[in-house]
This record gives structure tokens, sequence and C-alpha cells, in this order.
């Protein structure tokens, strides 16, 4: 709400995190970035949550399937964060149906994944 308010920017992450790189007001994407990953490190020191494991995958795949992420990020418009929850929060019918769109297809994913995997995901 406050970057609504201050900048009339939504928080969308991958809109900032690309605007950080290629955008001609840098400083504030940074900024705002760094305070996400500075908020994650104090909450996690604060409350004593252990490190995530290491992925087991491959990094050819973690490399794949985040470059398919970006891709239906810039196809869609946004991401959750700015769909779902900035979006959501302000009514916007398309946000909605992104939102709506992408639930969907995150539970035909793992449907799938668990049919191949015989339940191990």
């Amino acid at each position: 709400m406050w970057l609504l308010r201050s900048l009339s920017r939504i928080a969308g992450i991958s809109g900032i995190a690309w605007g950080s790189l290629a955008g001609p007001e840098r400083a504030w994407h940074w900024l705002f970035l760094t305070g996400l990953m500075a908020g994650g490190l104090l909450a996690h020191n604060v409350i004593g949550q252990p490190m995530p494991a290491e992925s087991a995958a491959p990094l050819w795949l973690i490399a794949a399937t985040g470059l398919l992420v970006g891709l239906g990020t810039r196809m869609g418009g946004g991401c959750t964060s700015g769909h779902g929850v900035c979006g959501l929060g302000r009514r916007s019918p398309r946000s909605l149906v992104a939102t709506a769109t992408l639930m969907t297809l995150g539970v035909v994913t793992v449907f799938i994944m668990r049919s191949v995997t015989g339940g191990a995901v």
C-alpha cells in the first residue's frame, strides 16, 4: 500500500526486478529489493527458522523452470504478487482472471506430477 500511495506503483516483484535491470528509475527498485531480502533475513534470524534444504534438482532444470516462470510472467503482465496480492486488493478483473488461471494450472501441475512420480513430489 505504501508503494501504491507514495509512487503510484504496484508492488509486483517481477516488474520491480525487471525495472532494476532495465528501467529508467532503478534506484527505488534496488532499494525495494534490498529491503525485501533484508526483511527476509531479519525474520529468519528473529524467528530462528532453519534455512531450507538445498534442492536436489539439477541446475539445468532449475534454470529452465526459472526461464519459463519469467516468460509466463511477461506474457501474463505480472506475477503472483502483482496480480494475486495487489491486483485482487484493488479489485482488478484482469488480476482475478490471472490469479484464477495461475491457481488452476498450479493444481493441475501438482496432480500430473504426483500421478507421474507416484505421489513423491
